[in-house]
């Protein structure tokens, strides 16, 4: 299967910038806050990608790869919410990560169901904690 980089969205971004201002009419502080964070949202939008690999996803700022999550490590996946999706949850064996949808959501439904299986699937269990007592 060929490698597959999702494109970036800005929705998200674009809707916590614009929530932003709607808070303005109540605090400037918070406005501000929410302005910021959704200004932030889009910087990383612009710099990072999520790349579907063989045997892994791959996350890139500017080209440079800085993570790689292989698919034999994961446990679960699910986006929040199919509808207006802004939420991105993958298990790992070792770790939890959320990512806010910075991409486009239907390829990447796709990609996760072609490459890992359907969202909401166990796909194995955690392996208890090597300090766990033997029965």
């Amino acid at each position: 299967m060929a490698d597959t980089e999702l494109q970036p969205r800005f929705w998200v971004p674009l809707g916590v910038v614009g929530l932003g201002l709607a808070c303005g009419l109540l605090s400037w502080i918070a406005a501000a806050v929410v302005v910021l964070f959704g200004l932030f949202l889009m910087l990383q939008t612009a710099l990072l990608r999520l790349r579907f690999e063989a045997e892994a996803l791959v996350v890139t700022r500017s080209g440079t790869e800085i993570r790689r999550f292989p698919y034999s490590d994961w446990m679960g996946w699910q986006v929040f919410w199919p509808m207006v999706p802004v939420l991105f949850y993958f298990r790992e064996v070792k770790s939890i990560h959320f990512l806010p949808m910075l991409f486009d959501a239907n390829a990447l439904n796709e990609q996760l169901t072609t490459r890992i299986g359907p969202s909401g699937t166990r796909l194995k269990e955690a392996a208890p904690p090597a300090d766990a007592p033997h029965e």
